[in-house]
């Protein structure tokens, strides 16, 4: 039985930039980016990422709310709230991910946030 390697977060960060700067366009290289860098603690390097993925993709559900984790880590409450909205205006409806995502943190006591969860929250 083999067994895996651990990940190599530089390896694979550097291995996917050059495949971005190749092809600009590549949207599953920009969202694996947008996800390496948040998790390197590379938070405005994400949100970079993220914004390029909205406007490549901008009817993308998931990449709205990626871009709206990106606003809440930056201590962007105003804009993460927007792109959440935007994000379930176009399909987004995991309540149970969205009511714990610690990139969301910031939002959770903000009523804007509350009310948001609400029209997700299902009905018993």
């Amino acid at each position: 039985m083999s067994k895996s390697k651990p990940s190599d977060p530089a390896f694979e960060t550097a291995f996917f930039e050059s495949i971005l700067r190749r092809d600009p366009q590549f949207t599953d290289v920009v969202e694996l980016l947008g996800g390496l860098y948040t998790k390197q603690g590379r938070i405005a390097d994400g949100l970079k990422m993220d914004r390029k993925l909205v406007k490549l993709q901008p009817n993308n559900p998931t990449a709205h709310y990626n871009l709206a984790c990106s606003f809440a880590l930056s201590k962007r409450q105003n804009d993460a709230l927007r792109s959440l909205k935007q994000a379930v205006a176009l399909g987004y409806k995991d309540y149970d991910w969205l009511s714990q995502d610690p990139d969301l943190e910031a939002l959770q006591d903000h009523p804007e946030f509350k009310k948001l969860l609400e029209t997700l929250q299902p009905k018993s």
